[in-house]
């Protein structure tokens, strides 16, 4: 298991793929880098693909501190400049998309462009303040068990949910929700609870940029999504639909002929690396 210490902290990662262009994923908040299953696979014959877990989350070290946005983007820098990435595409979703907003805007140099799956800018909403707050207590000294359902019905949309294809899917995302180190994620939550907004920043994104939402997202949602649209040039918004907030999982051919479609489009304009 490929484990690197940056910034603090020790991080899982893993690489597939030798090509001499690179992706890197950033993974959602409760849950970790496997949620790229589908996309690796996809994309690995003809990209270097990077993903790993984010302190707090799956196979990381689980520290004391540094859960803060800012933080986790030095986080996937300090992994970048360890493995000697000199510039990367990057797959950000929700959270690992607020650590892409981030990046773009403090290293422009490392980025070449974004895919942004259903993530946003803006800082917490009122109603999610509230509800994680008591969700975070229930956590705290009951256990993750009791809020398993709750995260669930956030998570993933009613489409998928409520078919009984997706069953197998379903209990292994419970599980690995399940599976987290318990202190670690609640100072995770509390990271992305007390986040800044950066709305006002996004004019300093210059990359192509493809914004993704699920049609029954109600996390991250298609309003917060225009907001990416409207202030980053060079963008587009893709909607999924009949995905909730996990996309990438709900619905992963259509999340992959998507970035395939932001690649080749890319690699029109710019030179491939051979």
């Amino acid at each position: 298991m490929p484990k690197i210490s940056v910034n603090g902290a020790t991080l899982y990662y893993e690489q597939e793929g030798n090509a001499n262009e690179t992706l890197i994923f950033g993974h959602s908040l409760l849950f970790n880098l496997r949620m790229f299953d589908s996309q690796v696979e996809f994309l690995k014959n003809n990209y270097t693909c990077i993903r790993f877990d984010f302190r707090g989350h799956g196979k990381s070290e689980s520290t004391n501190n540094g859960y803060d946005l800012n933080t986790l983007t030095e986080d996937l820098i300090g992994l970048v400049k360890a493995l000697n990435i000199e510039n990367f595409h990057f797959i950000g979703f929700s959270m690992g998309g607020m650590v892409a907003l981030r990046a773009a805007i403090k290293y422009p140099e490392l980025i070449k462009s974004l895919i942004l799956i259903d993530t946003s800018s803006e800082p917490e909403p009122k109603s999610g303040m509230i509800r994680n707050k008591a969700m975070l207590f229930v956590a705290k000294y009951f256990g993750l068990s009791p809020i398993a359902g709750k995260v669930m019905n956030m998570f993933f949309g009613d489409s998928f949910l409520q078919d009984p294809a997706h069953e197998l899917i379903r209990e292994l995302y419970l599980n690995y929700f399940l599976s987290n180190n318990r202190k670690g994620i609640i100072k995770a939550v509390k990271g992305i609870l007390y986040r800044k907004g950066i709305t006002n920043k996004l004019t300093l994104i210059n990359r192509p940029t493809t914004i993704l939402v699920g049609e029954e997202d109600i996390l991250t949602d298609y309003k917060k999504a225009e907001v990416l649209q409207r202030n980053i040039r060079n963008s587009k918004l893709k909607v999924i639909p009949s995905a909730g907030h996990m996309s990438p999982v709900e619905e992963p051919e259509i999340v992959n002929s998507i970035i395939d479609d932001h690649l080749n489009e890319y690699y029109k304009n710019h030179a491939r690396l051979i």
